[in-house]
């Protein structure tokens, strides 16, 4: 984006900025309260619980928790399947907790990837995934498709010995786009997603049906087209037999013909950027 553009975005870009760091302190906080014995379950209700008492009400999703070689989505065929179960946390085990909280009628869906104890396994699948980050980033700015950008992700998990687990996820998307909300006094959800955030989802792939755009960042035909300005929820998901490592955070698209200002993250302080750059510090 142009100063310019970034001027009259602020607002509205610190609205999002605002939640979506929420959410990572959330999923930090509640990371460093897992010990073993915690179900899926009660990491899930510590998540609702921690963002309730700070104003959360409303939620594009509520919180995932998913340990062991679920984290790799180990023969998950089913949707039900992704909801958290009384599988326990035990030391050395890999977990993911994934929330989507919407606060002052902004929306953001992180995921965030750690572990209990060490696992040098896992530190390798989340050191491979800064890759990712830097491919889609460049590929959006190069205005490749959605779908090839897509294809080069996985090409990249398939060359660094992995397997592409956002394949599991419905549709297989990698991402999908995030908007305001309407706030409402009493916000329901349906399947565990908040029933505003599905509506404003569900208008966007109507509109995009008509203009030639899908809100679903999938391998499939619909996602063949340039990535559509706006705000992106961004998950690309590594797995390696029962390990799986994943971040998810927001990319801006914008309309700007500049490259470098016609997408970027809109955070760095996040803790997967801050544990690669100490690990280039280290060595």
């Amino acid at each position: 984006m142009t100063s310019a553009v970034k001027d009259e975005k602020a607002p509205e870009l610190r609205g999002f900025r605002e939640v979506q760091s929420l959410a990572y302190a959330c999923a930090e906080a509640v990371a460093g309260r897992l010990k073993p014995g915690v179900t899926e379950r009660e990491a899930a209700r510590m998540q609702r619980e921690w963002l309730r008492e700070r104003g959360v009400r409303d939620w594009f999703h509520l919180p995932f928790a998913w340990f062991g070689d679920r984290t790799a989505f180990a023969g998950f065929k089913v949707p039900l399947q992704f909801f958290p179960t009384n599988r326990k946390l035990e030391p050395g085990m890999p977990f993911i907790l994934d929330l989507a909280p919407v606060y002052k009628g902004f929306t953001a869906d992180i995921g965030y990837s750690g572990c209990l104890g060490l696992n040098p396994l896992h530190d390798k699948l989340l050191a491979d995934l800064e890759a990712h980050r830097e491919l889609i980033l460049r590929e959006v700015r190069e205005r490749r498709s959605l779908r090839e950008i897509y294809e080069n992700v996985e090409r990249l998990m398939i060359k660094q010995g992995y397997a592409n687990r956002h394949r599991a996820y419905p549709f297989g998307v990698i991402a999908h786009k995030v908007d305001r909300v309407a706030e409402r006094r009493w916000s329901p959800q349906v399947f565990g997603f908040g029933t505003q955030s599905i509506k404003g989802l569900m208008s966007d792939a109507l509109h995009g049906h008509r203009d030639g755009w899908s809100p679903l960042w999938s391998p499939y035909r619909f996602s063949d087209h340039p990535p559509q300005p706006g705000l992106w929820a961004v998950e690309p998901h590594l797995g390696f037999r029962g390990t799986g490592a994943k971040f998810e955070e927001i990319l801006v698209v914008t309309d700007s013909k500049d490259p470098e200002q016609s997408a970027f993250w809109l955070d760095d302080d996040l803790p997967h950027v801050r544990r690669w750059a100490e690990e280039r510090v280290a060595a």
